[in-house]
């Protein structure tokens, strides 16, 4: 309990914070623009390396990215766009090795075009959604979906096929509104090293463009089709999960931007009832979620090494009694939602689609050196994640909700980090014409846990999270989100995308030469080599499957042994023998 203590109080306490100090940016170079590094906004990739590049440039109009594009292809010299956040957790933005040329769209940020009549809006691809969304709405006009996280920019929305929730009309995903797009691509000598492309509706080319990976070029400017301006009433409403599985089947149906948050030990269900409504309707509700708020850092790292206190050392007990702590406050304090922007009063919370649909204030705070940050700020020793996301055709959803309770229902207790990162969120998405968008109707599940700083250090209950991911991967068919997860969800997906075959064709006309691939990207897309990276210990960081007791961390009891539920999954797992007493603490309390 007396880690409980200084837990509840940061998080009171940093969720009244005004002030932030915005995330640094991954580019660095030591010499003006030379020998650089790239990195996440996590500061640290999947397998732990940096990414070095020998230049990089910061375009700020097209004509500078056509030249930046043809210098590099020029030189015969690899390239990666790297957007103002970087919010990817794979190694979408580093072009391999210490040759390469980084392309930043920090500076491409302007709008370019409103038409409120043909209810357009054109943006050079580093636009962040926030702008994104308040530049349309000023013309009285709403981008009808999107990812919940205002902090990503337009060009990486595009690359990895972010979304939000729906299976109405187009869906959830962003890029599902694109009808324009210029993209610029390297081209032979006899065209100047780089050329633009412009594609619009119904050009088959925009099917690849619109979900790249980043490795066809680099998008200059983006052309999305909006809608008039409209309200929505949001409420969420906490149930226990004994009709879980039967729900998630149905509720994207029942709500248009509906989606779910599974706590596992609790045994609930947080369901957000969020639709559409009048634009008359009373209400100028405003979304400040509390996780994307700044938060003090003095508080972050006291917070961190408390948890990492209890993933040393704790017992289970300790640790589900801690992780009930986060669900309580955030559902206390209403997760964030406000009735006028100011004070919440009670639900239905009722607002405009830009003051609901997304946030992320601690990237636009005032600075205050560092007082406060985002949570996940790699320049403080402050929470460190995973962050895995999947989807499942929604015929199958409901079967692999069962089979993740039934899971659960082996050991509760192992699924106590989850609660403590607010739960499974299980958001809906539609069936895209993208090459590498959904290619049908899903769920998708996203979850964060914990991530530990020291390279191979096992976590409790690892092998529980990793049958959880094995499972939806393997029985039931998964998808992996392009901009998430670790290497060894990405092996084998492209083969699941029954048009990949027709992105690979598109790439090679567009970058003949590879400029823009990497030795990730290849990977990924089935080209060549494995995402996998075999070595000890690779499976407790998630860059292997075991297949061998090195993989895990035998010198400390960790073993490479069936799944408990999932046989066919391959997990790091500790036998356990010692009985918790007391009752188990009344369970917990």
């Amino acid at each position: 309990m007396r880690t409980m203590l200084p837990l509840l109080v940061i998080l009171v306490v940093g969720l009244r914070l005004a002030g932030a100090s915005p995330p640094p940016q991954p580019v660095a170079c030591t010499k003006g623009t030379t020998d650089c590094t790239v990195t996440n906004v996590y500061g640290s990739f999947p397998d732990r390396t940096i990414c070095r590049a020998a230049d990089a440039s910061f375009p700020r109009t097209e004509a500078e990215l056509v030249a930046a594009v043809a210098a590099a292809a020029a030189a015969g010299r690899k390239a990666k766009a790297a957007t103002r956040h970087s919010h990817s957790f794979p190694k979408l933005a580093c072009p391999g090795g210490r040759d390469g040329t980084i392309i930043s769209t920090r500076f491409l940020n302007r709008t370019v075009a409103v038409d409120a009549a043909a209810r357009r809006i054109t943006v050079e691809s580093g636009v962040v959604l926030r702008d994104l969304i308040r530049a349309a709405a000023a013309a009285g006009l709403a981008l009808p979906h999107s990812p919940y996280w205002y902090g990503l920019t337009v060009g990486g929305l595009l690359a990895t096929g972010a979304h939000g929730s729906s299976l109405w009309g187009k869906g959830s995903a962003v890029h599902e509104y694109v009808v324009g797009l210029r993209i610029v691509t390297p081209a032979p000598a006899s065209q100047g090293f780089a050329v633009v492309r412009e594609l619009v509706a119904g050009d088959p080319d925009l099917d690849a463009a619109k979900v790249s990976l980043g490795v066809l070029g680099v998008i200059s400017q983006v052309t999305f089709e909006l809608q008039p301006q409209f309200k929505r009433s949001v409420r969420f409403v906490t149930r226990d999960d004994s009709d879980f599985a039967e729900k998630v089947a149905v509720w994207g149906g029942a709500h248009e931007f509906g989606d779910m948050a599974w706590l596992p030990r609790q045994g609930k269900v947080i369901y957000r009832e969020d639709d559409r409504v009048d634009v008359a309707t009373p209400g100028n509700g405003l979304n400040d979620y509390l996780g994307f708020r700044a938060q003090p850092t003095l508080g972050l790292i006291t917070a961190r090494a408390a948890e990492e206190r209890l993933e040393r050392n704790g017992t289970d007990i300790a640790r589900c009694l801690a992780a009930r702590l986060p669900p309580s406050l955030f559902e206390l304090q209403a997760y964030g939602f406000t009735n006028d922007g100011v004070f919440f009063t009670g639900w239905p919370v009722v607002g405009f689609q830009h003051r609901i649909q997304a946030s992320g204030t601690c990237i636009s705070s005032p600075e205050d050196g560092l007082l406060s940050s985002c949570t996940w700020d790699p320049r403080i020793r402050g929470p460190f994640l995973y962050n895995s996301g999947f989807s499942i055709a929604l015929p199958r959803a409901a079967a692999f909700v069962a089979d993740m309770m039934r899971l659960r229902d082996l050991n509760p207790r192992a699924f106590c980090d989850i609660d403590a990162k607010l739960g499974i969120l299980m958001r809906y998405v539609k069936a895209s014409s993208a090459y590498l968008g959904k290619p049908e109707d899903c769920v998708d599940f996203d979850v964060t846990y914990y991530r530990s700083y020291d390279d191979g250090e096992p976590r409790p209950h690892s092998d529980v999270f990793d049958e959880l991911e094995q499972m939806a991967l393997r029985k039931y068919g998964a998808v992996p989100h392009w901009g998430k997860n670790r290497n060894f969800a990405f092996d084998g997906a492209a083969a699941k995308y029954p048009n990949s075959g027709e992105f690979i064709k598109v790439k090679e006309r567009y970058d003949p030469d590879g400029i823009f691939s990497s030795e990730w990207s290849d990977q990924v897309l089935g080209i060549s080599g494995s995402p996998n990276i075999v070595d000890k210990r690779c499976a407790i960081e998630g860059l292997c499957v075991c297949s061998d007791d090195s993989h895990c961390a035998p010198e400390l009891g960790y073993f490479c042994r069936p799944g408990k539920l999932f046989k066919e999954a391959r997990v790091c797992s500790k036998d356990k023998s010692a009985a918790a007493g007391d009752d188990d603490l009344l369970d917990e309390l």
